[in-house]
């Protein structure tokens, strides 16, 4: 569609209003803000659930690795150095990690809580970058028999610095003729970790793998097998063929099947928010509409004139179009402008709106993160832009047209 001076000049008038169109300037206004309100609401609120999504998924892989093998009916793996090495062997695999993880109960003789004691080697840690950037600060030559890693988080419900001693109970402990005796043994902290999830900061408790086997009672044997794939998009191959190195007695499990539930229910979230900030843009797109009838009504006798003179229906369509058109760029330009500028400052805007407010917006025991993340998404930014624009042209189709439909006469002898 093209635009000669003559139509961009009468459409540039018509966006200034005098005062007697005050009114309707007003409801130009509020369709300008809506659709800049619009989208940098969905842009900000879609970028942080990319990030909360991203940034969880990035962490508990960086925890967990991409499958769990556990064996069967609970039983200890007794030849798992071989079926490292035989996984190992396989493409795709990058760390092949023994572990041993109990839940317990853990007391320092000032409170208790319940913990899940994770035994692992250290090279296997160190080899993992969310756990090793975790444990920094912590000297990890310390990290030997008789020693712990405790969460900060537990450390601090429970009051306990590093060099202080706690207390491991299991109730898988030792048959005797009066029944089962718990298993305790006290260990000394050797540092506090934070992992930036709330799930393990808070619960978790990291021993050495030999000190794990011969407080649990396994001797040479583990619970679990973790690994980390180089490419997880080739899991379910890679899957089948661990399946096939390490046979059927062990139960295989990949961080999809193990988060499913939770997964599932930020997609679906996701979807739905999208939707629901959606109509936001839609209703401004209504306002876009209402201001154009009521500025196509008040300017019948303009119209009437302009028709007289020579200008055609395309020529009046296209002038209301552009003031249409110009609200709906401008305010789109405007929200994107302030949803990348919210996402790129977002923490530092939590931080602000929480001293001021006194409260805590992002609560880590509810969101699992310590930080508000916000990832932005250039084909989804697209999207929301194109859906925005889209919107704003249709809205003025119908004024437009209603414009140019408008005939001098009758538009002339009613003024």
């Amino acid at each position: 569609m093209i635009f000669n001076q003559f139509e961009r000049l009468v459409a540039r008038r018509y966006l200034k209003a005098k005062r007697k169109e005050g009114f309707i300037s007003v409801i130009t206004g509020f369709a300008f803000t809506g659709i800049a309100l619009g989208v940098a609401t969905l842009i900000i609120v879609m970028s942080v659930m990319n990030g909360f999504r991203n940034e969880l998924l990035g962490r508990i892989l960086g925890i967990n690795g991409h499958i769990g093998i556990i064996a069967n009916f609970a039983q200890p793996f007794n030849n798992y150095e071989q079926a490292i090495k035989d996984i190992a062997q396989i493409d795709n695999v990058k760390l092949v990690s023994p572990m041993i993880e109990k839940q317990l109960l853990v007391s320092s003789g000032r409170a208790a809580e319940g913990a899940m004691v994770r035994g692992l080697r250290l090279e296997d840690m160190l080899a993992k970058d969310t756990i090793s950037k975790g444990l920094a600060g912590i000297d990890l030559d310390e990290f030997t028999e008789n020693n712990v890693l405790v969460g900060y988080r537990l450390a601090q419900k429970m009051g306990l610095v590093p060099g202080d001693e706690i207390t491991l109970i299991s109730p898988n402990g030792k048959i005797t003729a009066f029944g089962t005796v718990p298993r305790m043994k006290s260990y000394r902290i050797a540092g506090t970790f934070d992992l930036g999830m709330y799930e393990y900061d808070a619960n978790f408790i990291f021993m050495p793998l030999e000190t794990a086997q011969t407080y649990f009672g396994l001797g040479n044997s583990v619970t679990n097998i973790d690994v980390t794939l180089s490419h997880p998009e080739f899991l379910s191959q890679t899957k089948q063929y661990i399946r096939q190195a390490i046979g059927p007695d062990a139960y295989i499990m990949d961080w999809k099947q193990s988060n499913a539930a939770f997964f599932n229910a930020v997609d679906v979230e996701r979807n739905v928010m999208f939707i629901i900030l959606t109509l936001i843009i839609l209703v401004a797109a209504f306002n876009i509409i209402t201001g154009l009838i009521m500025l196509v009504k008040d300017k019948g006798r303009d119209i009437a004139v302009l028709r007289s003179i020579g200008a055609t229906k395309g020529m009046i369509m296209r002038i209301f179009f552009m003031d249409g058109a110009f609200i709906g760029v401008v305010g789109t330009s405007i929200g994107l402008l302030l949803g990348v500028l919210f996402c790129k400052n977002i923490e530092s805007i939590r931080q602000f709106l929480q001293n001021i407010s006194g409260k805590e917006l992002f609560s880590a025991e509810i969101y699992f993160l310590s930080k508000l993340p916000a990832q932005i998404d250039v084909a989804e930014v697209t999207t929301i832009v194109l859906i925005s624009l889209l919107l704003s042209f249709l809205a003025t189709l119908y004024p437009a047209w209603r414009a140019a439909k408008m005939d001098p006469v009758e538009a002339l002898r009613y003024e």
